[in-house]
């Protein structure tokens, strides 16, 4: 059986698609990038946010339009979790509806395919390993060490669709780990809904540095374990030192602030004391002082005065964000902020989001600037014509796009220069230009290494 799989979403969708192409594999069907000539087509929807949850239904309404007859078209993930009853019955062209984490289930829907066809398979494809970042399946790989959340902010839908935090198992995360580097991942990206909560639902409260030690000592072979999605209030002085004393863990943490402003903060449920904000950032800084820092921030949000978003502008520009990125609040039906009477008019939303991508741009390109003339270590992604963030183009085959440490998967900006380096290598660049999200270099010799 082909299969034709379509992931939509957040990183740890990537991830769940990853374990699902991995169960399709081992039943020995084939992938195709084509869905004329799938057999089974899976959508892996997004339901976080209303324009996530429109490019889902629009997906799987694509997808519908074209069905073949014998064709089967599954619907998985956030979206079937929130609105299986509505999908069935205003798009009957779909055979069969899961939620989260089902993936098994789905699989299992799928059956296995005849063993003729799986040892010409093991032959002609290569070994299975996670949905490529970037174009390649065999640089970088999500790896989520757990899925749900306990925190109740009062934007977020995610704890009714994927209940309460549930960490992984640290052998099964390390199995998975040392699988991946046998493939040649020369980045494994944690993931979560919250990884510094990785491992409360079995009473350890802080075993985030735990499992970057156990990961690091499995994998030595993998070059970056980067961490995402770290909550503001669980940054501990262990976390900060176990990522500074480990090599392979690079300088580099999201956390998503969400704000700025006190008021807001509290009204959203989320850790609203700035002053233990500043001395984590500052506990970070100490431990690490080359840390690449992102954060997300929603504008918008209801109530949100002037004043309060004068207040967010003014901390973007006092802790120097490598990297920010921003929403603007979107009411998800069943969430305590959708009911709040004080709704900011959405053109209000728009103008303050571009006013905040302004700030973050000015204080991006000075981030940025500060490495000129300094060499950094990329992760190649690509070769031949390449276009950044920042939308210029490289025109030619003598070229290369990649990312240093300071740049997450998909998200964050590239390093860009003359040379081919293979897909996949770890280079030395000397940066010589700066722009507010990519960099542009030279490649260093090995001679001058």
């Amino acid at each position: 059986m082909r299969y034709h799989l379509v992931t939509l979403g957040c990183p740890k969708n990537v991830a769940d698609s990853s374990k699902l192409e991995g169960l399709l594999r081992k039943g020995c069907h084939e992938p195709t990038d084509r869905p004329g000539r799938a057999d089974l087509i899976v959508v892996n929807t997004c339901g976080f946010l209303e324009a996530a949850r429109e490019q889902s239904i629009n997906a799987i309404l694509r997808l519908a339009l074209r069905k073949r007859p014998r064709q089967k078209l599954v619907v998985a993930g956030c979206l079937s979790r929130l609105y299986a009853r509505q999908l069935q019955e205003e798009i009957p062209e779909i055979d069969a509806l899961f939620g989260v984490e089902a993936w098994e289930e789905v699989a299992a829907l799928a059956g296995t395919a005849a063993r003729p066809r799986a040892a010409r398979l093991s032959r002609e494809q290569p070994p299975f390993d996670t949905p490529g970042m970037s174009g390649s399946p065999y640089r970088s790989a999500y790896l989520k060490i757990s899925d749900g959340c306990n925190a109740l902010c009062t934007f977020c839908l995610i704890p009714r669709i994927k209940g309460r935090l549930h960490s992984a198992e640290p052998e099964a995360l390390v199995a998975e780990a040392r699988r991946l580097a046998a493939q040649g991942v020369q980045e494994l990206v944690l993931v979560a809904q919250d990884t510094t909560a990785y491992g409360r639902d079995r009473g350890q409260r802080d075993a985030l540095p735990d499992l970057l030690e156990r990961l690091a000592e499995a994998v030595p072979q993998v070059s970056w374990l980067r961490v995402m999605y770290a909550y503001p209030g669980r940054v501990s002085a262990r976390l900060a030192r176990t990522m500074a004393s480990l090599p392979q863990v690079c300088h580099y943490l999201d956390i998503p602030l969400q704000h700025a402003s006190p008021a807001v903060l509290r009204r959203m449920r989320r850790p609203s004391d700035l002053g233990r904000v500043r001395q984590m950032f500052d506990r970070l800084r100490g431990a690490m002082p080359d840390i690449a820092l992102r954060t997300t921030f929603i504008v918008g949000y209801p109530g949100e005065t002037e004043a309060e978003f004068e207040e967010l502008l003014d901390l973007v520009r006092e802790q120097r964000f490598d990297h920010v990125g921003a929403f603007i609040y979107s009411p998800e039906p069943g969430t305590p902020a959708a009911r709040a009477p004080e709704q900011v008019p959405e053109a209000v939303g728009r103008r303050r989001y571009r006013r905040l991508m302004r700030v973050a741009q000015e204080v991006s390109l000075a981030r940025n600037r500060e490495w000129v003339g300094r060499e950094l270590t990329v992760l190649v992604e690509s070769e031949g014509a390449s276009a950044g963030r920042d939308g210029r183009t490289l025109e030619g085959p003598e070229v290369f796009a990649g990312r240093s440490y300071r740049d997450a998967p998909e998200v964050d900006g590239l390093v860009l220069g003359p040379g081919r380096p293979p897909p996949g290598s770890m280079v030395r660049v000397r940066v010589e230009q700066a722009l507010p999200y990519d960099l542009w270099g030279n490649l260093v010799p090995e001679a001058a290494r």
